[in-house]
This record gives structure tokens, C-alpha cells and sequence, in this order.
């Protein structure tokens, strides 16, 4: 091991920047001329390419040798590709605002932060973009690991013609937030209504005369927190909290440390396959047939498929009865044993849709 004195290790630490800074404006400049070669061929539309980023990530960490862990190489990774893909066709993403949500998170993680991030109101509206052209992509929060489904989500994939084109899993670190800098002056707390189901019991133990008072999003619960001012707070993420100049009085205050939210990426694209893909469907079976849930289902067993989620959804303006189940499994629809799975499905189905084959987060 070579030994170094401080003005020596600065003097490389210099030289292997400038190195590194070349090859990125290197990398850069290949990009442009691939979004050069795809118009050639006719390819106008986006060229963001959920597969391909993807594998990008897996090789990065495949070939990391440390001491940086894969996550951080994989995030480095991430903002180059971000902010190369920008120059090629910058993108929009809309995603539940406002400013500070964890979905916005969501949405700079997967994506990087070269990206127009544009905050709407409501878990529909974000679709209604995605499908009218005025957001490239959209980031729906889709289920969390204590606070179960996000059901808005599940009801609007049913209808759509869009995909689900990739997926986010965030770890979730509730705050209480106020102008106010002692906890026990606390008498409302706003938040969204996942968030107290995920800290009931901090709530309970600490702020149990404190009213509860839900909102769409924590977002708009710091924004709340920080116009109503004296004895109010939000539960809302650290962001949050800095975007409105609010005190922390509490961190971490979720029930369950491990808590986490998956998120989707919902978009016009079919993914192609990558060797590590979920696809997810949403079915119904036929009413009044004994065994008609084990019938649907049988074909995934006899191809060995791994299912990894089955939900149930009541149809809005049918019978209580008459329920939709949304099925996620390890493997992609063009694979060969998954195309025969799903056409036994199909048959067997009084209603049937793919809604999207997408590469596993990768981070």
C-alpha cells in the first residue's frame, strides 16, 4: 500500500477528478448523439428507457469492488444517467404534491434530479397527465408496508390505458413539525391519513389529547403547520419541514422502523424484459362458481410462477360480492412459460388485463 503525504493524496484526488469530469462530458456527449441516431431511425418519442436504466444500475453495482456500498454507486450512477438523459429529452414527471411529499422522493430517486417534478393535487390527476401528454410520466404511492394498499391507485389502474412501466420502495421516517418549539403546546396535528395509521401509537402515548386532522398529502399538512403556526404541527418528511421552515419536534416517530412505501411509475411504455421483471395483473372471477378464485389462480402454480402480492378490490358499482383481485408475480410477458400462464388466466376470467410487465427496483 503506497503511504502519502496530505499535499500528494490531494494532488491525485485532483488529478482523478478531472478524469472523472472528461469522461462524464464524454458520456454526455455520446448521449446527445444517441438521441441523434434514434430520430435517424424515426424513434421521436421519449428516450427514457425503464429497462435499460435499469440494467445501467445492476452493472454498476455488479462492478463495484467498494469501499462506497452498491446503493451509493447505484445513486451516483443514477444522476449521471439523469442528467445525460436531459440533454436527449428532458422529462416531466407529475406526482402527489405538493412540495415535500414522499412521493416526490419517490420520483428523484428513480428518476435523478435533472427532471421537471410537477405537483398535482389528487392520485387521479396524476393519471389524467400521464394520459393527456402534459406529464411524461406519473409516481402513484401504491402500498406501504404498515398502512397496507393505497386503494385511489388500485381503482385507477383498472381503467387506464396507461402501464406501470417500473416501481419505487422508500423508506418512510415520519417527523412532527411546528413553528412551535415545544412538543406538549401541540393541540392539532395534520397529516395525511396513511401517516397516522403508521404512527398511532407514538401519537397515542405522546399527543393523546392533540385532534387529528387528515389531508391529501404531509406536504400539505407542513404548509398547514407553518400558516396556522401556534399549536399546530405535521407529521411530514424532513423536507418537508425545510421547505417551510418548520422545527423538528420529534423524529423517526413511526410505529415501525422498517416502515416503507412502494411506489409505481406509470407511463406509455412497455418495458422490455431484463432477467429480473414483476408483472402485475387484475382480474375477476365468475360469480355463483364454486372454487373460481383456486381456478384463476391454478395456472401460476403450474408454471411455478412466484406470486408476490394478491389483493382484492370490491367493483365500484357492483354487487358487494363481486371483487377485483390484483396479482403481482416474478417473471415478464413475453417469457414464454408467462404467456401460457396468463392465457389459461385469461380463458378462465370474467374480466382480465395486463397491467404492465416493469423491471424490479434496482435500488
Amino acid at each position: 500500500m503506497t503511504v502519502r503525504t496530505l499535499p500528494q493524496a490531494r494532488t491525485e484526488i485532483d488529478a482523478l477528478d478531472r478524469q472523472i469530469q472528461e469522461l462524464i462530458s464524454q458520456r454526455a456527449r455520446i448521449a446527445q448523439e444517441v438521441a441523434h441516431i434514434k430520430q435517424r431511425q424515426g424513434d421521436t418519442g421519449d428516450h427514457y428507457r425503464p429497462s435499460r436504466e435499469a440494467e445501467v444500475l445492476r452493472a454498476a453495482m455488479a462492478r463495484n469492488t467498494g469501499p462506497l456500498t452498491d446503493e451509493v454507486v447505484a445513486k451516483l450512477m443514477r444522476e449521471i444517467m439523469s442528467a445525460c438523459l436531459s440533454l436527449e429529452s428532458p422529462l416531466t414527471i407529475a406526482y402527489l404534491g405538493p412540495e415535500g411529499t414522499y412521493t416526490q422522493a419517490a420520483v428523484l430517486k428513480h428518476f435523478g434530479e435533472a427532471v421537471t417534478a410537477r405537483p398535482v393535487t389528487a392520485i387521479d390527476e396524476i393519471f389524467r397527465d400521464v394520459e393527456s401528454g402534459a406529464a411524461d410520466y406519473g409516481v402513484v404511492p401504491v402500498e406501504n408496508s404498515i398502512g397496507g394498499v393505497v386503494s385511489n391507485t388500485l381503482d385507477a389502474l383498472v381503467h387506464t390505458k396507461l402501464r406501470i412501466c417500473g416501481e419505487v420502495t422508500l423508506p418512510v421516517h415520519h417527523h412532527l413539525l411546528s413553528v412551535e418549539s415545544d412538543p406538549s403546546k401541540v393541540s392539532k396535528v395534520y397529516a395525511h391519513a396513511q401517516s397516522f395509521a403508521q404512527c398511532r401509537k407514538w401519537l397515542d402515548a405522546r399527543l393523546p389529547k392533540a385532534d387529528r386532522e387528515a389531508l391529501a398529502s404531509n406536504g400539505a399538512a407542513a404548509q398547514l403547520a407553518k400558516q396556522e403556526g401556534a399549536g399546530v404541527a405535521a407529521i411530514a418528511s424532513l423536507q418537508a419541514g425545510k421547505l417551510n421552515g418548520l422545527n423538528i419536534l420529534a423524529s423517526n416517530i413511526e410505529d415501525d422502523p422498517s416502515n416503507t412505501t412502494r411506489f409505481l411509475i406509470i407511463g406509455k411504455q412497455d418495458p422490455t424484459p431484463t432477467g429480473h421483471d414483476l408483472t402485475a395483473v387484475v382480474l375477476s372471477a365468475h360469480r355463483n362458481q364454486p372454487g373460481a378464485l383456486f381456478t384463476l389462480l391454478q395456472p401460476f402454480a403450474d408454471a411455478k410462477l412466484d406470486l408476490t402480492r394478491i389483493e382484492s378490490r370490491p367493483m365500484k358499482g357492483a354487487p358487494v360480492q363481486d371483487y377485483f383481485f390484483f396479482v403481482d408475480f416474478i417473471g415478464h410477458a413475453n417469457d414464454e412459460p408467462v404467456k401460457k400462464a396468463l392465457d389459461a388466466v385469461r380463458a378462465n376470467a370474467a374480466f382480465f388485463k395486463v397491467l404492465g410487465s416493469y423491471p424490479q427496483a434496482a435500488i
